[in-house]
């Protein structure tokens, strides 16, 4: 039997970009999934994944979804067609991708940065779908990249065993917390279509792949 990865307060903090004192009300308060060993806070891994699958869901509301303009955080050049079998490698070149962007001022911190953040928890979502993010002091502004991937990448542990074939890769300014959850809620509330999804896999060019992304 595989025994369950236990996080401390301080890495479900870094992991959720909060400080350690917002993860200790909310422990506190019951708003989080966690349990005491003697005094101490500890959290199933499994359980802070579900949760926050599950609020970024709870976000999804159509004054949230409706104030995200695709347009202004990915461009067709941020659009990049995968042939990896592991999330590591897929990453690294969708991190590279990313790094091109003008807001993104750390090719070397940001590539770091996704990978640390990975193997704390996977960003996979389900439906075959991953949004790997983060957010930097050397990112100027929220910028997005899409990787549509020829291959399944199975190694991304997602709830649904699906693996995934579509990544999208969000990096945000560091102050940019409220922008960076509205963006991580409208792409996973517009992937739940799975017509969407199916018509991203059969895209031949990046430009098809913008013009579906940015359809209204």
């Amino acid at each position: 039997m595989i025994e369950e990865e236990i996080l401390t307060i301080e890495e479900v903090a870094k992991y959720l970009r909060v400080s350690e004192r917002t993860v200790y009300d909310w422990a506190q308060k019951g708003e989080i999934p966690a349990g005491k060993i003697g005094t101490v806070w500890r959290f199933k891994k499994a359980e802070i994944e579900q949760w926050v699958n599950n609020r970024l869901s709870v976000h999804k509301t159509a004054s949230t979804t409706g104030a995200i303009q695709v347009e202004s955080i990915l461009s067709p050049e941020h659009i990049l067609f995968l042939n990896y079998a592991t999330k590591r490698d897929a990453l690294l070149a969708l991190a590279e991708n990313l790094s091109g962007a003008p807001q993104v001022k750390n090719r070397q911190e940001l590539a770091e940065e996704i990978l640390r953040r990975e193997e704390l928890m996977s960003t996979a979502i389900g439906r075959g779908i991953a949004i790997p993010h983060v957010r930097l002091a050397s990112v100027t502004d929220l910028v997005v990249s899409v990787g549509i991937s020829r291959t399944d990448i199975v190694d991304f542990q997602p709830l649904d065993d699906e693996p995934v074939r579509l990544l999208f890769m969000i990096a945000a300014a560091y102050n940019q917390h409220a922008y960076y959850l509205q963006t991580l809620s409208f792409f996973s509330a517009r992937l739940k279509n799975k017509d969407l999804r199916l018509s991203l896999l059969a895209s031949k060019t990046e430009a098809e792949a913008y013009g579906l992304l940015t359809k209204v």
